[in-house]
């Protein structure tokens, strides 16, 4: 796949056709709150749909219950396996440079103030994590699982808010494309899988090249499974870094929501963090893994801790010297790894599990004008622009 500048305008004006239509006729029949209703407890893959449910919903459910044929089973297996060794470095991974690195570019920013979300950022954050927790299981996609039904109302989600927003007039399709386009959904998935793997690499922590295309390719996977066409998404490593430099470059910038949300996603975890005294290490991080000129843009606070957490990689380092020498050792961190991120996900959403719907309406004060054997080790891939 070679990336170019038509190639990402041809993406911006193109959605997700099947989700869109079926969306489209729940809201002409008047069905939406009758179909969360009775999706709300339809939360495992194997659960009989319920009786009620209106023919396009449940034609597009039996549709997208199953994975593509084209998955690796094999990789997706390593896939796991790297997760559950890098666990804790994922999480943070994900919290502190993917989340930040959504917020820097302003139309995606501005499009996340249209649903009530914004006005809980522990809620947008728990359904990240737990969504990235389903699908790392070891049955993720068998009975009695929760990824798949999870994904297909992150599907119909999307289609929703694509459907207010055209239908009441109030996104500027000829300057921002099509609300939650192609290229914006590769684009996301660039952010929870390479920028992921660049993190890590930023963060000294030491990653086969197995491993990595592994976890990406996992991502690979969810990506067809939330509807990106597969003609365009980045297939190898390379092809994502082409994608994302260009995806970064095309629209990345400061804005007031991406300001905001940023804000809320620091005071969020600093309520996490038990006391006051390790406050400032969250901005600390995220300034460390995004970038001085992203960070500024997002107005994320400078901080004494900004050269300290320089030293992350060092000790990292020394965990993952004991990890390899220790069975034991790799056992507890691997476990602590664990409870961490069990942990982060409990205090994020109060200890229910978080459930998806279509939203029947938008904020109407939006305005928009096992352990994987350490091999060789992987490094990034070269910026794909100068």
């Amino acid at each position: 796949m070679t990336c170019t500048e038509a190639s990402m305008d041809a993406l911006r004006q193109a959605g997700d056709d099947l989700a869109d239509a079926v969306v489209a006729e729940l809201f002409e029949r008047g069905e939406v709150g009758k179909f969360n209703t009775l999706m709300r407890y339809v939360s495992t893959v194997g659960a009989p749909l319920p009786d009620g449910l209106p023919d396009v919903a449940r034609e597009y459910l039996q549709a997208t219950s199953v994975p593509p044929a084209w998955v690796d089973w094999g990789e997706m297996e390593k896939a796991r396996l790297f997760f559950i060794d890098n666990n804790v470095h994922i999480s943070t991974a994900l919290s502190f440079a993917s989340m930040p690195a959504c917020y820097v570019v302003p139309h995606v920013a501005k499009l996340l103030s249209a649903t009530h979300g914004l006005s809980y950022p522990s809620k947008r954050m728990a359904e990240t994590g737990q969504f990235t927790v389903y699908l790392m299981q070891p049955d993720a996609f068998e009975a009695g699982s929760r990824f798949m039904p999870a994904a297909q109302k992150v599907r119909l989600l999307h289609a929703s808010i694509r459907h207010h927003l055209k239908r009441e007039n109030r996104w500027d399709t000829a300057a921002m494309g099509t609300p939650i386009c192609q290229e914006d959904m590769i684009g996301g998935q660039m952010f929870f899988s390479l920028l992921v793997l660049d993190s890590l690499h930023r963060l000294g922590i030491h990653m086969s090249v197995e491993g990595a295309e592994a976890y990406f390719y996992a991502w690979r996977v969810v990506g067809a499974i939330l509807g990106i066409g597969q003609e365009a998404a980045p297939k190898t490593l390379e092809e994502a870094r082409q994608f994302l430099d260009l995806y970064m470059v095309r629209h990345m910038g400061p804005s007031e929501e991406g300001a905001h949300l940023t804000r809320q996603l620091i005071d969020l975890y600093e309520e996490v963090v038990p006391g006051t005294l390790f406050d400032p290490i969250v901005s600390a991080l995220i300034r460390y893994l995004i970038g001085d000129t992203c960070a500024d843009w997002l107005q994320v606070p400078r901080t004494p801790w900004d050269t300290v957490v320089k030293t992350v990689p060092h000790l990292l380092g020394v965990l993952e010297t004991i990890e390899d020498r220790s069975p034991l050792g790799a056992w507890a961190l691997d476990r602590l790894g664990h409870l961490t991120s069990v942990f982060e996900l409990s205090s994020l959403t109060r200890g229910r599990v978080m459930h998806y719907a279509i939203p029947e309406q938008l904020k109407k004060d939006f305005g928009v004008s096992a352990t994987l054997r350490r091999t060789r080790r992987w490094t990034p891939p070269a910026t794909a622009i100068s």
